[in-house]
């Protein structure tokens, strides 16, 4: 059972007690069992996890990792090697838990190699990472310094896959990925740092209204790290698949970089940079034994692996940085 205490606290010391004073309630009601038909398996499945004690974990800016093998009973791993195949499937990472690489579709680690020398040091900031999934780069954030970290993902499993690394992470650490979407964080929340949203604006039917709540959540003088898919192009430009993309169906805007940065400009963003693009390769995104489903491969032209199946340009990202006054 997490201990949402802290959180609550150091949301009240920062001048948002309007939240602190519905987010039980908001959490509550997110990971209500009866929302998906196997929220009671994967809430069993945390539950059966061990609870190590006195083993060793690697968290900062170099890596992460949970114990080593031969530090869990092997009646204990057996258990845990279970409970996390039942919170299958896994899509970012990976995890290295007592032995046990759990390889996960995504290689996170290396988006987070390419964006963490662009960003302000961490140290002592209070941090939201918005659709952070299970909330590999959470920990990530944590481990660069940050006093708290704040992910919101609206998917009970991802949510539940959080709590299944937090247990075995073994003692209590200041992050906590909630059960909610960025909406449902209330308007006058402008207290963090440095706000992440990666891998989010193109599943949004409006990108300005996104950009905007982005802003405010952050105080004045904070960070937006934005990453998102993007195209080759001039200022005006954007894609609008009008079907699928790369077989997704919630893909609505794909900007040229200097349209990206016209909409933060508006937005009321300032010192807007770009410090990474980045093809995403068949290397980063696939099929593993923790994550079956079709992946990057099957989502591409066979003939040309600078298309997509539809047709139109493969998936390429990038990552803005930019400030709020």
């Amino acid at each position: 059972m997490i201990d949402y205490q802290p959180l609550y606290d150091t949301l009240i010391e920062a001048n948002a007690e309007h939240w602190a004073e519905i987010l039980p309630n908001q959490i509550h009601q997110a990971l209500n069992p009866e929302a998906h038909g196997n929220f009671s398996m994967w809430n069993a499945a945390v539950e059966q996890l061990p609870v190590p004690k006195n083993h060793d974990v690697q968290l900062d800016d170099e890596g992460f990792s949970i114990g080593e093998e031969g530090q869990l009973l092997e009646t204990e791993r057996m258990q845990m090697e279970q409970g996390l195949k039942n919170l299958f499937p896994w899509r970012k990472g990976p995890y290295d838990l007592f032995g046990l690489h759990l390889d996960t579709e995504w290689r996170s680690d290396w988006k987070w190699e390419r964006i963490k020398d662009h960003i302000s040091p961490l140290k002592s900031r209070l941090v939201l990472d918005v659709g952070c999934g299970n909330g590999y780069h959470c920990w990530r954030i944590l481990g660069a310094g940050a006093r708290m970290v704040v992910g919101v993902d609206p998917v009970q499993l991802h949510v539940l896959q959080f709590q299944a690394i937090r247990r075995l992470f073994g003692t209590e650490a200041p992050v906590y990925v909630l059960p909610l979407t960025l909406e449902e964080i209330p308007e006058k929340t402008s207290i963090f740092d440095t706000v992440f949203s990666m891998g989010v604006l193109y599943h949004r039917r409006s990108p300005i209204d996104h950009l905007m709540d982005l802003r405010n959540r952050l105080r004045s003088g904070g960070e937006l790290v934005l990453e998102t898919l993007v195209i080759e192009g001039e200022k005006g430009e954007v894609l609008v698949p009008e079907g699928r993309y790369a077989r997704m169906r919630n893909v609505w805007f794909l900007p040229s970089c200097a349209t990206l940065i016209s909409w933060m400009t508006r937005c009321g963003f300032i010192d807007i940079r770009v410090v990474d693009i980045n093809q995403t390769s068949m290397e980063e995104q696939r099929s593993t034994p923790w994550m079956t489903f079709n992946s990057l491969q099957d989502f591409l032209d066979p003939n040309n692996p600078n298309l997509t199946i539809e047709g139109h340009p493969a998936p390429t990202r990038a990552t803005i940085i930019a400030t709020v006054k």
